[in-house]
């Protein structure tokens, strides 16, 4: 039997490693956080860190240690030994298609919640959402295939579906299942419920969160309507932007429904969704979403769909009972203040109490 021995030198180039890479977190750590001294055991979130944190934590770790990892690892790693040791490793680390965004109440024995994000998104979406979301259940979010960049994204809503069903029968094999889509996730949640419905299982709660089919499934009505809106508002939106910023605008419909939305002040900005790391994976996560958006047609549902709308109208119908009342056995609709991201990104509370009910009603 060959022995494998490990020299001196060796060790010490080990350690010096893991340590190189704790003080390395351990400066990214305090500086973001505004807190000090963290040691390594600490908890990312108990101390305050959040989803638009950890992108800003995860673009100083690509300058210092030259390893681009996506933000929603932090879930996976949240503390800073743990996350050292993941960047001593040379390979780059396959992430679960499930991740715990809230863990169950001690001794509760309900159904997960599972959460779809929208296109360009991540799990990290819906960080401050769940935090309002005052059910004991515990909560996942659906992870995109292709954001860690070590397999190539899905280009269907039938493939994200199923790809998303296997990975929640693992953690419950049977229903009720309770499934909250937000944008393109809506449609990947619907596509779920079909599929478990399909196969016997009940669906307690889809709750689609600002979701609408490509445009050319819209109804005719519709359709017209939306198109002289974002005709008069997409050149008064390049007009306001810079010109790099506009030439992106206008070349990448999968960057502009998901990278720009509208200020208190009406102004409009480009910025990145909640917790997204724009890599070349995430870009062709990204462009494989909008492919896959633009060639899913909805069919039927036999089943409840919980839908909740934005209150100002942006890339999207603004009557949603005339686009899904058609595709669907009953439909409730609740309006939210905010536009498409701002129910989100600033109305999460309001959000996550609405969940709240829905799930309670459910239960």
């Amino acid at each position: 039997m060959t022995e494998v021995s490990t020299s001196p030198s060796q060790n010490t180039s080990v350690r010096s490693s893991a340590a190189a890479f704790t003080e390395t977190l351990t400066g990214i750590w305090e500086r973001q956080l505004g807190h000090a001294p963290i040691s390594p055991e600490d908890n990312f979130f108990d101390l305050g860190g959040d989803s638009s944190i950890a992108v800003e934590v995860f673009n100083e770790i690509a300058k210092s240690c030259g390893r681009e990892l996506p933000p929603v690892t932090i879930y996976h790693t949240p503390t800073i030994a743990a996350l050292a040791t993941l960047l001593e490793e040379k390979a780059s680390p396959r992430l679960p298609s499930l991740v715990q965004l809230k863990a169950a109440s001690a001794g509760d024995t309900g159904k997960p919640v599972f959460i779809a994000h929208g296109l360009g998104g991540s799990a990290m979406e819906f960080f401050q959402v769940v935090k309002y979301v005052d059910v004991p259940n515990a909560i996942y979010g659906l992870q995109a295939r292709g954001t860690d960049g070590m397999d190539e994204p899905l280009d269907t809503i039938e493939g994200m579906a199923q790809f998303h069903v296997d990975a929640i029968r693992e953690v419950q094999p049977k229903g009720p299942y309770f499934l909250v889509g937000y944008s393109l996730g809506g449609l990947v949640a619907l596509e779920m419920a079909r599929r478990l419905t399909g196969d016997g299982e009940k669906v307690g709660l889809l709750a689609l969160l600002e979701c609408y089919p490509a445009r050319r499934y819209v109804p005719a009505e519709q359709r017209v309507r939306l198109v002289l809106r974002l005709t008069r508002q997409h050149l008064s939106n390049m007009m306001g932007l810079p010109i790099r910023d506009a030439i992106s605008y206008f070349l990448r419909p999968s960057e502009r429904m998901s990278h720009f939305s509208r200020g208190t002040n009406g102004k409009l900005y480009r910025h990145p969704p909640t917790g997204v790391w724009s890599t070349a994976a995430m870009q062709r996560v990204r462009d494989s979403g909008y492919l896959a958006l633009q060639r899913y047609r909805p069919s039927y549902f036999d089943g409840k769909i919980s839908f909740v709308a934005a209150k100002i109208s942006s890339e999207f119908p603004d009557d949603p009972v005339a686009v899904w009342r058609r595709l669907v056995d009953q439909l409730t609709v609740e309006v939210m203040p905010g536009d498409h991201f701002g129910i989100i990104t600033d109305h999460f509370d309001k959000l996550g109490a609405l969940l709240t009910r829905y799930l309670r009603e459910a239960s």
